[in-house]
This record gives structure tokens, C-alpha cells and sequence, in this order.
């Protein structure tokens, strides 16, 4: 995995970023993760502005856990909403951390490659596009 830094186009996390980072660390706390031990946050970021939370849910069944990028998208979903303006991912524990492949793909789903993404070990803003240049797509709409 690289480091958020050497990834191109990354950058550090300006305040407002901060504080939503903040809000995926501090999410994280409620996650349930006894296999991994790896207690994960994220916010993703609406259409209209509103945070969606979630945190990663394991199973003894390991493939059917969820991660938190996904739980959060479920949640934005529920809404009514079908676009992520910005989605920050924190580990509990502050280390660096970046959206799994299966999460990559998913959030390819719900916004744009200039959707910007933040880790928090390292309080990087990363564009998306970075993270997946080419995912998979049949469609793509935007709002």
C-alpha cells in the first residue's frame, strides 16, 4: 500500500477536512471489529451536504463483514441520495489508512473521480481518481 503522501495529488487535510476526519476517528469507537481488531470510521458526504456515518461491522463469516466506507453509503442510500461529495475514512487507533478495493469500487458508484477522499493517520485529502483510476462501470450518472 503507499503511503497517503505519495499518492498523486495528495495534500493535507485543511481545518473543515480535519474536523470530518475528527468525526471518522471518533466514529470508529462504535465499531465492531474483534477479528481484526482494526476499529474503522467514515463520513461520506452527501449532494446536500450532510454527513453519513458508519463504522465496520465483522463476522465470524469473515466475507460478509461490511466496511465502514460501505456502511456509510448504505446509510447516505437510505436517504434518498445517489452522490458522495467527499468521504473521510479514519482508523481508531490514528494510522494511515486507505478504502479496501471492494470500498474503492463502491464509492466508484456514488460520485465523481474529483470526489475527494481523506485518510486521517496522516490528515490527507486525496482525489479520488488517485485511489482508482479505472474502476468498473456500466453507468454513471451524476445529480
Amino acid at each position: 500500500m503507499n503511503a497517503p503522501a505519495q499518492i498523486p495529488g495528495a495534500r493535507a487535510a485543511q481545518v473543515g477536512e480535519r474536523a470530518l476526519l475528527e468525526k471518522a476517528r471518533a466514529a470508529a469507537a462504535h465499531a465492531h471489529a474483534p477479528y481484526s481488531c482494526l476499529q474503522v470510521g467514515a463520513v461520506a458526504v452527501g449532494e446536500r451536504g450532510e454527513a453519513f456515518v458508519g463504522v465496520n461491522v465483522e463476522n465470524s463469516s469473515y466475507p460478509v463483514g461490511m466496511c465502514a466506507e460501505r456502511v456509510a453509503l448504505g446509510a447516505l442510500v437510505v436517504s434518498g441520495q445517489r452522490w458522495i461529495a467527499s468521504i473521510a475514512v479514519a482508523a481508531g487507533d490514528g494510522r494511515d489508512l486507505l478504502p479496501c478495493g471492494d470500498c474503492l469500487q463502491a464509492l466508484s458508484e456514488f460520485g465523481a473521480p474529483d470526489v475527494i477522499a481523506m485518510v486521517h493517520g496522516a490528515a490527507t485529502v486525496i482525489p479520488f481518481a488517485a485511489l482508482l483510476p479505472a474502476p468498473f462501470q456500466l453507468r454513471k450518472e451524476s445529480p
